[in-house]
């Protein structure tokens, strides 16, 4: 008989970190209501904020989509940041539904907008954006305001963000960390870096191992890892992967 010795403080993928968690509503300059929910340290205030977009709510994106979720799950403990997710127009998930009906990325402009004024009339600090998939064609497209410090991008694919909003993004001239899986679907590391060599500032980091989903508790730190890094150059990375205080176990894994 095999005999499994379990570590309770090991962070595993189900595991919730305390924070300050509410549930908020963001509105669009198109008269939308767009449900979601911020994070937060539960001690400290903010060192920074992550805005998160999330994949195709076609193919099964939402707020909830893994990595966005234990991005709420863990940072606001492990790096005092707060993170903002929601659900762009039309789309679904425990939190319920947001107003309005997908549009292929065109008038989610306003709900990146949106995102962003919220966490600027909350006083939301050093606000990133960070946009998985269609996320981060979001963010290129539409992410381009001036109260934002930069953006990470997970898995972009380069879709719908032609050459002409890498070079929006280009003159904008705020740092752009892409993050690109070895064995995605769509775009991977030495095609990515022939794109986005038209934005200067843009840093392109190959992911070996990786997939488009970013699947596995390896490949969730590392993006988590990396996001910190840039947002918080101070913070040590890698972040711990064990906890010895308070924490809970989701239902489920999104």
């Amino acid at each position: 008989m095999t005999t499994h010795t379990s570590d309770p403080g090991l962070i595993r993928a189900l595991t919730v970190l305390p924070a300050l968690r509410e549930d908020v509503e963001l509105h669009t300059a198109d008269g939308l209501t767009l449900v979601g929910e911020l994070a937060r340290p539960v001690e400290t205030a903010p060192a920074a904020t992550l805005v998160t977009l999330h994949p195709l709510p076609t193919h099964g994106g939402y707020m909830d989509s893994h990595v966005l979720r234990k991005a709420a799950w863990r940072l606001p403990a492990l790096a005092d940041l707060a993170v903002l997710r929601f659900n762009t127009r039309g789309t679904t998930s425990p939190r319920g539904t947001s107003d309005g009906a997908f549009d292929g990325g065109d008038a989610e402009r306003y709900d990146v907008h949106a995102a962003i004024e919220f966490a600027e009339f909350h006083d939301l600090p050093n606000r990133w954006l960070v946009g998985w998939s269609f996320g981060s064609e979001l963010v290129l497209m539409h992410g381009r305001d001036p109260s934002i410090e930069g953006a990470v991008l997970l898995s972009p694919p380069l879709h719908r963000a032609t050459d002409e909003d890498l070079d929006a993004w280009a003159q904008f001239g705020k740092p752009l960390v892409v993050l690109v899986p070895e064995l995605d679907d769509y775009l991977r590391p030495d095609e990515a870096r022939r794109r986005f060599a038209r934005v200067p500032q843009a840093e392109v980091i190959g992911v070996d191992g990786a997939k488009h989903l970013w699947v596995g508790e390896s490949a969730v730190r590392r993006v988590l890892d990396e996001i910190v890094a840039h947002v918080l150059p101070d913070h040590p990375v890698p972040l711990p992967t064990h906890w010895d205080g308070p924490s809970s176990t989701a239902k489920d894994d999104a």
